[in-house]
């Protein structure tokens, strides 16, 4: 058993709590709703990312007999409790958006149907899945709006918050759009393209930086980018021009310089001068080196000649919004609807749908009912696990292609980096009239 997969990798309260729900009885079906109270004030929207990862944790739920051994030991733990720990597993209903999916504040985004003592001890760990590959995909789409039709690719595994961010970052940022990682792992285990370069310690080495540059050719000859910038960022461009006849002859192209520092579009506009009069004109030029959303639009609204980007580390620690205000709560216990009135943290009550109402092929405003009401629109929320067992699993490209789809649908002032007035989410009557009930 991983880390990631770990039954204890949960909050104390929740164990708590389910040993209250065990000794008095609580074990009736429950249904808990995750969403996010607001959007960040830099996001015009958030994209639904996480809910593989949240259907294989569920589908494989269990403590290990390490665990619950360590468990009884450290909490002195009543036997009776820990068989019941021993026999659990998730065997309930989930209702969720599909990955790629855009959605707005205060929405269900996925629905938990189950025992009361399970729907409970799951919380932490979906959120925990949810909230940061949605993060991610959100900010990355925002990279994407911003430089249309370039290459973008995700550089930032060392210095993400882990390795489990670094591979999910990888896999929410290619949901979103981007072109492909730098992650091998991620590579290999979500089928994302991967894209390297060479590093500046490879020319460091050697004594003359044409060299280091015909060494690296001659090793990767399918796929040659070389790193302009360890010294002096124009020479290294014309040694480049120099060297590429050389390995025209041996049948190799260059396709491409990348540049990781100084000013990016000044060096950008003079490397591709001293290509272009080289004759290098197919050879594309990549950057990266802190960049985000904000820089590529900095960048490009100035004209930088740039092919594709690197995006690392402001994109996997989402540095500009670094979390999102997701809440999951109980909606029904029992048969009956339930709710929060607390100040700043209300909720409303029962198991809830979202229709999206689109004019003229444009989504136009959701509404937000109750899960058996009938509705305008198109329901967002749909069944993706029955009795513990997924129905379903979507390849990454149907994610993809999703969300491009509903991308396109947005309105205008939505699609880009810039606040927009916030996107119409109505509740409706039913829910007014129930909450009004249950708090008359």
């Amino acid at each position: 058993m991983t880390t990631e997969s770990s039954a204890l990798l949960t909050d104390l309260y929740q164990l708590t709590m389910v040993q209250a729900y065990v000794d008095h009885g609580l074990t009736d079906t429950a249904s808990f709703e995750l969403f996010v109270r607001r959007l960040p004030a830099e996001r015009n929207f958030l994209v639904a990312a996480g809910l593989e990862q949240v259907l294989g944790f569920l589908e494989d739920f269990r403590f290990s007999e390490q665990e619950l051994d360590w468990y009884a030991r450290s909490r002195n733990a009543p036997p009776a409790f820990i068989d019941f720990l021993r026999a659990l597993r998730f065997e309930g209903d989930v209702w969720a958006m599909p990955e790629g999916t855009l959605f707005f504040a205060n929405e269900p985004i996925l629905r938990v149907t189950a025992p009361l003592p399970v729907a409970q001890l799951v919380e932490t760990r979906i959120i925990n899945i949810l909230q940061y590959q949605t993060l991610i995909a959100s900010k990355a789409v925002r990279c994407v709006l911003a430089a249309p039709g370039r290459l973008l690719v995700e550089f930032g595994l060392r210095r993400a918050h882990g390795a489990e961010a670094g591979l999910m970052a990888a896999r929410a940022s290619y949901l979103a759009g981007f072109t492909g990682t730098s992650n091998v792992l991620a590579g290999m285990r979500f089928d994302i393209p991967l894209f390297g370069t060479m590093a500046h310690a490879f020319v460091q080495c050697h004594d003359r930086e044409a060299d280091a540059f015909l060494d690296f050719a001659r090793s990767h000859p399918d796929n040659v980018i070389l790193l302009i910038d360890t010294y002096d960022t124009p020479a290294a461009a014309r040694t480049v021009v120099e060297i590429a006849p050389v390995l025209k002859q041996e049948g190799i192209d260059i396709r491409g310089v990348r540049i990781d520092s100084g000013d990016l579009l000044q060096r950008a506009r003079e490397v591709r001068q001293i290509l272009d009069e080289g004759g290098l004109n197919d050879t594309t030029l990549f950057s990266s080196g802190d960049l985000d959303e904000y820089r590529l639009t900095e960048l490009l609204g100035q004209g930088a000649p740039i092919d594709g980007f690197g995006v690392g580390t402001r994109l996997d620690t989402s540095a500009d919004e670094p979390y999102l205000n997701c809440a999951y709560k109980l909606v029904e216990y029992a048969g009956r609807p339930r709710f929060k009135s607390s100040e700043g943290k209300a909720t409303l009550p029962g198991r809830k749908q979202v229709f999206r109402v689109y004019q003229d092929g444009q989504a136009m405003r959701d509404i937000m009912t109750l899960h058996d009401r009938s509705c305008e629109g198109t329901p967002l929320l749909q069944p993706v696990m029955r009795a513990g067992r997924r129905l379903q699993a979507e390849p990454m490209s149907a994610l993809r292609e999703r969300l491009k789809a509903q991308l396109d649908r947005l309105p205008p002032s939505l699609r880009t980096i810039e606040p927009a007035p916030p996107y119409p989410v109505e509740i409706s009557e039913e829910i007014k009239q129930l909450l009004s009930r249950q708090t008359g």
